[in-house]
């Protein structure tokens, strides 16, 4: 059957259509998205604006004709950070359901974290053994390790890279003393979890995920997208060290310039960055590889299971 997945980010709306059943991996077939960056038109409160509440419906009905063209059958639509934390969540939701249709599923951050592992497991295999897997979004950094298909720790951290930029580093290019600040925010943030992971032991592949870490790998020399899936590609911890100084002192314009960077993920990838650096330092982890599957495939993933048993 045909399967869509629309996962409303604190980034972008993406629609990611796939042919798949139980059993199968699932194969792209159409991909339609949107900049939106929901986390930055928050207002003072905390609540989503009317101005950000209608853009999103009008993005949503956009998707939804989309996938009525492609002939999607059953469609997935979730939310994530930007949503769920919102003060005005339940009714930004409502009105979504009432204008659209559509009813979003808001995943907790820890559920997030579970489906990203879960579609990292199925993409390396068994053979990977203990995963340690690193997904920067928008609006929260997931960390999960395990070995088997549900993680043995999850967690979700308030770490984004839209939402660090927009709060910590209001300069272009930043203000050196904000670029610290940041830094030691991220690092105590993320040390406060370290403990407990590591009562699991080490692991044996660590694993990122989300388009920050694959256009950090690729400004340090991983294989353009275009050359495919299953080129691998890594990002050493002593080529992000630096880097980082160097994304500091760039404009956003000249970030976008860099190979790999989108213009509009240009402004944010020094927050990515930092919060890849210290959690890569934190965890001891001098090189991961990047997997092209994330919370996307994992929710579809999902879904396949439970139609398998049902």
């Amino acid at each position: 059957m045909r399967l869509g997945v629309l996962d409303v980010g604190s980034n972008t709306v993406h629609l990611l259509v796939v042919d798949a059943h139980p059993g199968a991996r699932p194969l792209p077939a159409h991909s339609h998205k949107a900049e939106l960056r929901l986390a930055q038109l928050l207002d003072d409160s905390g609540a989503i604006g009317d101005d950000g509440v209608e853009k999103l419906i009008a993005v949503v009905q956009d998707a939804l004709q989309a996938a009525e063209d492609k002939g999607v059958e059953d469609l997935l639509p979730f939310a994530t950070s930007a949503v769920r934390e919102a003060t005005n969540a339940d009714e930004v939701l409502a009105r979504v359901e009432d204008e659209t249709g559509v009813r979003l599923q808001v995943l907790t951050g820890a559920e997030e974290a579970r489906l990203t592992f879960l579609a990292v497991r199925r993409w390396f295999g068994w053979s990977a053994g203990k995963l340690l897997v690193l997904d920067i979004g928008g609006g929260s950094l997931e960390i999960a390790f395990g070995i088997d298909e549900e993680p043995d720790a999850a967690v979700s951290l308030p770490l984004g890279a839209g939402r660090l930029t927009a709060g910590w580093l209001p300069g272009d290019p930043p203000v050196p003393d904000d670029v610290r600040s940041l830094r030691r925010h991220v690092r105590a943030q993320i040390a406060r979890t370290v403990g407990e992971f590591h009562r699991f032991g080490t692991p044996d592949h660590v694993v990122a995920t989300s388009k920050t870490f694959k256009q950090l790998a690729r400004i340090a020399g991983a294989a353009r997208s275009a050359e495919g899936l299953y080129i691998q590609r890594d990002l050493k911890r002593e080529s992000l060290e630096a880097w980082v100084p160097r994304l500091a002192g760039m404009s956003t314009q000249q970030r976008a310039e860099l190979p790999g960077v989108s213009e509009g993920r240009a402004g944010q990838l020094l927050a990515g960055a930092l919060v890849a650096e210290g959690a890569m330092d934190l965890f001891g982890v001098e090189s991961l590889e990047v997997c092209p599957w994330a919370l996307r495939e994992g929710v579809i993933l999902r879904r396949l299971d439970h139609m398998g048993t049902a």
